[in-house]
């Protein structure tokens, strides 16, 4: 008897929480409203104001009431509100829609200022699989110093099976302390692989210099972070110093990152004009533009592949578009959307798509990537046999031709 009333006093202080947790999504979602922003519930788009009917209301307090009464252990404080946010940023179906935590806002934008701790890898989420993928390694980081290899894919973190987890809740997974390991299991080519890998103190190098063949300015450009601009405009005064004749910019592994960076960057090369244009919901436009004033002259090629995504295509496509360089490689990811992160007073955020973008001719290569003026397969047994890379190769003669 006392154990019902337990109960009961139980459910009625749940009923209390469920308004409280319900106040305070709707108060987020009302928030959000100013941004246009529509969740699906149950297959109907709901406009914030009638977010939820009563029926959905008594649906929600019914199933925290289940969790609340007959769930084995005690739930953590502060899961139930993360959970109703994790959901309803993932109503959209949108898989760069999310909610963080505050935690997860940390890591996130500590990932965009190009410092972090961890193994120094660059990964990529294949929804196809379901595991996020290996696009590359921070060299000197402790990830090139075990077996991981770019196309590896990542499937336990930790012995846990990270199948269809977003890219976000594996990479806190993989991160965490300096000095401290963590256990990777991978698969390459349908075997296993596991590796034991120690975190450490991180600094991406976004853009890294290096003149070939005495006559050639070799950029590579891994992802573009908060400080890739300002690394970038020190790898053309270089290109300058050194006489340079020729530009190869390799953008191969390049999973996008900051669109503020690869205006940036593209301001530093291209003619005066649009370098990228976004378009919302509603249609309103906004461009992004070069104001000419440090177009390069020299001859140029670029290289891309299958995963170079999102702000690398930005930069990929203007440079199409303008015929300033000559893509050479496979077609691109094609990630055509725009993402903005949103912050909460708490500390807890969430990232958002809020527009499409276009390269200056008008193209959205969303779902589609760009095609390279020249079509180069990797030969990835040649490299694994003799570190020969063909497309880079292919790109050297093709920018060696210009040159002439």
């Amino acid at each position: 008897m006392n154990n019902n009333k337990g109960k009961q006093g139980g459910a009625f202080l749940l009923g209390m929480l469920v308004s409280f947790v319900i106040w305070f999504v709707v108060t987020m979602i009302l928030l959000m409203g100013t941004l246009g922003v529509k969740v699906l519930i149950e297959g109907k788009n709901k406009g914030s104001q009638d977010l939820f009917t009563e029926e959905e209301l008594e649906k929600i307090e019914h199933y925290m009431t289940m969790l609340d009464l007959y769930y084995y252990e005690d739930i953590e404080e502060g899961a139930v509100v993360d959970g109703i946010l994790y959901g309803l940023m993932e109503a959209p179906g949108d898989p760069y829609t999310c909610y963080y935590t505050k935690e997860e806002m940390e890591e996130t934008t500590q990932s965009l200022s190009g410092v972090f701790q961890g193994i120094g890898a660059y990964l990529e989420m294949d929804f196809a699989a379901g595991y996020p993928k290996i696009t590359g390694v921070i060299e000197g980081a402790p990830a090139s110093e075990v077996d991981i290899q770019p196309g590896d894919y990542i499937i336990k973190v930790d012995g846990e099976d990270v199948r269809n987890q977003t890219l976000t809740t594996v990479v806190s997974k993989v991160r965490g302390l300096p000095d401290t390991y963590v256990e990777l299991t991978l698969n390459r080519n349908g075997e296993e692989v596991v590796v034991s890998v120690v975190r450490k103190d991180v600094q991406s190098p976004s853009v890294k210099y290096e003149l070939v063949e005495g006559k050639i300015a070799y950029i590579t450009i891994t992802e573009f972070a908060d400080n890739t601009g300002d690394l970038f405009e020190e790898a053309l005064l270089k290109v300058e110093s050194d006489k340079a004749e020729g530009i190869l910019i390799d953008l191969r592994g390049n999973p996008g990152g900051s669109l503020d960076a690869v205006v940036e960057v593209c301001n530093s090369i291209l003619p005066k004009g649009i370098i990228v244009y976004t378009e919302d919901k509603y249609g309103e436009r906004e461009e992004y533009l070069s104001d000419g004033k440090n177009e390069i002259d020299l001859p140029m090629v670029v290289l891309v592949d299958g995963n170079s995504a999102s702000a690398s295509e930005i930069m990929a496509g203007a440079i199409q578009d303008y015929e300033k360089g000559t893509l050479v490689g496979t077609t691109t990811f094609g990630k055509g959307i725009v993402q903005r992160l949103f912050s909460y007073s708490d500390g807890s955020g969430g990232k958002l798509t809020v527009s499409r973008y276009f390269t200056p001719n008008g193209n959205n290569i969303h779902g589609i990537g760009i095609e390279p003026d020249v079509v180069v397969e990797f030969d990835g047994e040649a490299y694994k046999e003799n570190s020969y890379d063909n497309q880079y190769e292919e790109a050297l003669k093709i920018l060696k031709e210009k040159m002439e």
